[in-house]
């Protein structure tokens, strides 16, 4: 009998299977095209006086916390932005700011939680919207401080109000008269007081009883410390300088004495 030897070939493995392209980012449609109005009293009272920056400083690390405007507000992904709001200034902690410019907005479902913080500045053309319609859907969002800021008081009928979430509902946050005229609420996700004051909105630390910076006091404070240090360097100097000196002075005597004693 004849014995075949038989040698097992190997089945090479299948080839990976292609992975499945990761899903594509929500993306919101751009910004509303606002009231010309709403666009002055927004740009005036929280743009052009640096409030964002000066907030996003004040309120520590920029990789979590996030400070926008302008930007669409939604519970998850929908089309079209009917019923979407696009509050003036929000701030939340805890988040990822990269994802909210790449999205265009705020995604509660991307972010994991609600913004913390929401305010509205007066404007003829949205006045009414601030006041009977978005405390609710603000509310129905689950976001704990909703604050309205008007410079004159004619369209919210305050010049400033804020409310806390409880139960589902805003319940109006206590606001002083100051012995300036200003009014002043505290925010306790801030930890600031809100300030409506004559010349617009300010934000001041509880601790200090002072404004939070603003970028020209910061810029001021930089080259006072900038000016102290070249201060400090020079008199360094001149200390060194004069100190190198007092020693030469010391050895020249030593060489008189020295050449006096030997004669």
């Amino acid at each position: 009998m004849t014995i075949t030897n038989i040698t097992a070939v190997k089945t090479p493995p299948p080839p990976p299977l292609p992975s499945a392209p990761a899903p594509a980012r929500f993306q919101f449609p751009d910004p509303p095209q606002r009231e010309l109005d709403e666009a002055m009293t927004n740009y005036q009272y929280v743009h052009l006086v640096g409030s964002p920056l000066h907030l996003s400083r004040h309120l520590g690390n920029r990789d979590t916390t996030l400070v926008g405007a302008d930007f669409w507000l939604a519970r998850g992904p929908r089309p079209g932005t009917l019923g979407l709001r696009c509050p003036d200034l929000l701030i939340a902690f805890d988040v990822d700011p990269a994802a909210y410019f790449a999205t265009g907005g705020y995604l509660i479902t991307e972010q994991g939680k609600p913004p913390d913080f929401v305010l509205e500045v007066a404007s003829k053309s949205t006045a009414r919207v601030d006041v009977d319609q978005k405390p609710a859907d603000y509310a129905g969002l689950g976001i704990p401080e909703y604050w309205r800021f008007d410079k004159t008081g004619e369209f919210h009928d305050t010049r400033l109000a804020g409310g806390r979430l409880v139960d589902g509902q805003y319940e109006p946050i206590p606001i002083e008269e100051l012995p300036d005229g200003s009014l002043q609420g505290y925010s306790a996700v801030l930890n600031l007081y809100l300030r409506a004051e004559q010349d617009g909105l300010g934000w001041y630390d509880p601790e200090t009883g002072q404004h939070i910076p603003t970028f020209d006091e910061r810029q001021e404070a930089f080259l006072q410390a900038e000016s102290r240090a070249e201060q400090a360097e020079a008199r360094a100097e001149q200390e060194h300088a004069a100190r190198l000196q007092a020693e030469a002075q010391v050895r020249e005597l030593r060489e008189r004495l020295r050449l006096r004693g030997g004669g």
